[in-house]
Parts: structure tokens; sequence; C-alpha cells
């Protein structure tokens, strides 16, 4: 059997995710947050780096108001199409499609005045995660604001049967998603990816805030950058 690529993977269960990211208890909550860590104002530009289904879009849109703008990128066309849907009354949130090493971004937008960038659920699908995070800071540069959520194994004192049910997760939303067996467990190698982009973006910052959700799973970072 050929490997299905992640672009094929992720565009065949697009209606589950979009299901997922937007009615798992506790996760509207967390998008809300994510948003909120961007510190944007009336008039911002945010970008978010693998936007999915586009379920923080509205979100970061309360944020900047009708006169900010805001744009998702990811490369998923399923996926992006509900994320149009989802956006199509409001004329200020673009959706384009491309990678969130190298986003290109809408017509718009004058890549020099971008106030933050978002991420969540995006640093352990990158190759070099700790490369992409400084992509976004630089896109941002001084005074501006990179936010990542990532889920991670928990570390809190009741982990274990957590991190059981976190390890059957990542398994299943890794193509391929028949193998039993791996000589890299995925969860571990996530956690790897994970802690190299939020590690990387606190020597970036100026300031810098973490906090856990979801029993611990969920790791948000929020850095205004030096």
């Amino acid at each position: 059997m050929e490997t299905e690529t992640a672009q094929e993977f992720y565009g065949r269960w697009a209606g589950l995710y979009d299901l997922i990211a937007r009615r798992t208890p506790g996760i509207p909550a967390l998008r809300r947050r994510a948003a909120a860590a961007c510190q944007l104002e009336p008039g911002d530009t945010v970008v978010e780096m693998g936007c999915g289904t586009g379920a923080n879009l509205p979100y970061l849109r309360e944020h900047v108001g009708h006169h900010g703008t805001v744009v998702g990128v990811d490369f998923t066309g399923p996926v992006l199409e509900r994320a149009r849907e989802l956006t199509s009354e409001y004329d200020n949130v673009h959706v384009v499609r491309g990678d969130a090493t190298q986003p290109p971004l809408a017509p718009e937008v004058d890549d020099t005045a971008v106030d933050a960038v978002l991420a969540t659920f995006v640093v352990g699908m990158l190759d070099d995660p700790a490369g992409a995070v400084d992509d976004w800071c630089d896109l941002v540069g001084p005074d501006g604001n990179v936010v990542l959520a990532n889920a991670a194994r928990s570390q809190e004192w009741y982990a274990p049967p957590v991190n059981a049910v976190f390890r059957a997760i990542v398994i299943l939303s890794t193509p391929p998603t028949t193998k039993l067996r791996y000589e890299n467990e995925p969860h571990l190698h996530l956690d790897a990816k994970i802690d190299a982009a939020h590690e990387h973006l606190r020597t970036r910052s100026a300031a810098i805030a973490d906090e856990t959700h979801v029993f611990g799973v969920v790791r948000l970072t929020g850095a205004r950058l030096e």
C-alpha cells in the first residue's frame, strides 16, 4: 500500500476534524484564549499558520474588528473550503492555500505590517519546528506577538491515563493509521518537536506567558518579541 500523503489524509478527514475542532469540550475556550494571547487591537493584521477548517478565524476577527485583517494559511484543499465557508460573511478574513513554513499572504496584506502570528496544533507536523518559529518571528518583527498552542503529553499528577488516551489519538491522527507498531513512537516524536518549537520561541521573546489546558495536554505559549 502506498503511503498516504498528509494532504490526502487531512483532506479525506476534513469533516471529522472540523467537528473535533469545534465541538470537543474545552477546545472552543482554548481557541478564545489563544486568540486573546495574540494581544491584538482593532485594525491589526494577524496571520494564522495552519488554519485548518478555520475554527480560530472568527475569534481572531473579533479582536481585529472591521478594519483589521485576518489571514489563514493551510495546505489542504478540502480543509480550506470549510474555512472559506465559515468566514464567507467577513470581507476582511482571507484564506489562502500554502505551506506554513513559506506562507503566501493575501494581496491585501503588506508582509511588513503583520502584528501577530498564531499557530495551533501545527508545529508537530513540521520537519523543522524551530526553524518555522524563527520565520514566523521574523515575519512579525520586534514588539509583535507569536502564539503557539500544541498538544503533548501531560505532566500533571494524573497523567498516565490521560497520556494513554493522548497516545492513541496521536496514532489515529498520524498518517498512515494502519501501523500497529512503530520504530519511533509518534507521541514521543511529537513531544520533541513541540518542545523544540516552544523553547525556541522563548529565546526570541522579550516577554513570555505559558499555560496548560485540557488536563495538561495542551501547551499555550504566547510571546512578545524582542
